[in-house]
């Protein structure tokens, strides 16, 4: 995945995360105002686009990230599919709030190959309680077909410091 060269990698302080709503933070990192975090480097993954219970991440599936019988691992789809549908319900969130993944589920449609080509991961909530949240994400190739889709279910903290 190509990235700019004053392309920023961390995480944000606490206190910067506080004082925005989660659509507004997750905007800022999109926007590269604040940093994006490590692990999208390493998966070869970015996010592109949020809003209102809804998130969208681009990944480039290359060689560096092959299982031994010469697909791209499983753990790179989870990845996209955990991010997807963890944006999409912190971009609901008030600010002050965050969130903790209890679980993701996968289903696998196609195999990805390192020439797949790039990928596109769409989360959206579908169902946001008080401290549960339920959304749904979606794996497409260039072309439109399916390559995986989940489910996770996200536990929300109203306090940054819990």
């Amino acid at each position: 995945m190509d990235w700019a060269p004053d392309q920023k990698f961390g995480v944000a302080a606490k206190e910067e995360m506080a004082k925005l709503t989660g659509r507004q933070f997750l905007q800022a990192v999109i926007d590269g105002r604040l940093p994006l975090p490590t692990a999208a480097r390493t998966l070869s993954m970015r996010p592109v686009e949020v809003g209102d219970a809804f998130a969208v991440f681009e990944g480039e599936p290359g060689s560096d990230l092959l299982n031994p019988l010469g697909s791209v691992h499983a753990g790179f789809a989870l990845a996209l599919i955990e991010s997807v549908t963890a944006w999409a319900a912190h971009s609901t969130l008030p600010a002050g709030a965050s969130y903790a993944t209890i679980e993701t589920k996968v289903n696998f449609s196609r195999l990805i190959l390192p020439d797949t080509g790039p990928v596109r991961a769409e989360g959206r909530v579908v169902n946001a309680g008080r401290t549960i949240v339920s959304a749904e994400g979606r794996i497409v190739d260039s072309r439109g077909r399916l390559m995986a889709h989940g489910t996770s279910t996200i536990m929300i903290f109203r306090d940054i410091r819990e």
